[in-house]
């Protein structure tokens, strides 16, 4: 699945490019749109008691955006496997298909009181659908 948006001018720096730090802050856009899209958005899942902290991100920088660029973030479940998750993201500037930025996030599951949910267990359908994803994402 793939989230839209342009680079606003404040995500810029006195160089005209987008600073490295809204790379992540975009991974939680489109992580948080994608999770909306199959119906398991955050809003749900805080509802039924449930948080999703990250617990790690990688990025790799490798070609600058600037100002009123549209980014297209395709957005995969890389791995699930009842703990953690890990999502994969790849930014590329619409305009020329280039790939601008490649990240992972990884995250887990816990109560709001920091205990572990097993998604098996209390949200089964989360379980299954997040499994099936992570294994019909293409390996590197």
């Amino acid at each position: 699945m793939e989230y839209i948006r342009k680079v606003h001018y404040h995500e810029t720096d006195r160089m005209g490019v987008t600073h490295h730090s809204n790379y992540i802050k975009w991974m939680e856009e489109a992580r948080i749109w994608f999770l909306d899209q199959l119906g398991w958005g955050y809003a749900k899942l805080e509802a039924d008691g449930v948080i999703s902290p990250v617990i790690g991100v990688e990025g790799k920088y490798l070609h600058a955006t600037t100002f009123d660029d549209t980014v297209g973030i395709c957005v995969r479940v890389e791995e699930f496997k009842g703990v953690r998750l890990v999502i994969g993201y790849e930014m590329t500037d619409r305009a020329t298909g280039q790939v601008v930025f490649t990240g992972r996030s990884m995250h887990c599951f816990t109560s709001r009181e920091g205990r572990p949910v097993i998604l098996r267990r209390q949200f089964p359908e989360l379980d299954q659908l997040l499994r099936t994803l992570a294994e019909e994402a293409p390996k590197e």
